[in-house]
């Protein structure tokens, strides 16, 4: 179970990170069941990410497993080519996304955009760490 405190905290790490690569971006964080459990969109942050980084949150829940891990295998020719129109429009493919784990059980996931995918990643992972 993943509370709001747990949300709160993750999405101050995540801000945190942010903040020290000057990238303002979204921030979400997911229950076990994908549901949103909080978001926050930084100062200046683009609007476009907002839904971006709720649905990579969700992604990263709904198959447990980072979404920079799971972009590789939705390439033309992949085993999960088109997996992005699936779940009514739900999944995102690039990285950003990453599972919350306690215990060794995935409990939720956050997900982070408005930067590139590299800086998206290093967002969530230094607010998965806080988890």
């Amino acid at each position: 179970m993943i509370t709001l405190n747990d949300a709160k905290r993750v999405i101050a790490a995540a801000e945190k990170k942010a903040q020290e690569i000057g990238q303002p971006v979204n921030i979400a964080v997911a229950d076990a069941g994908g549901n949103l459990v909080a978001h926050v969109r930084m100062d200046e942050a683009w609007i476009g990410s907002i839904d971006i980084s709720i649905k990579k949150a969700y992604t990263s829940r709904a198959f447990d497993i980072a979404t920079k891990d799971l972009a590789p295998h939705c390439q033309s020719g992949g085993q999960f080519f088109g997996i992005h129109a699936s779940n009514n429009g739900r999944i995102m493919i690039f990285a950003g996304g990453i599972p919350l784990k306690r215990n060794g059980k995935i409990a939720g996931a956050i997900g982070v955009s408005g930067g590139s995918g590299e800086q998206d990643h290093a967002v969530a992972e230094a607010g998965a760490a806080a988890f």
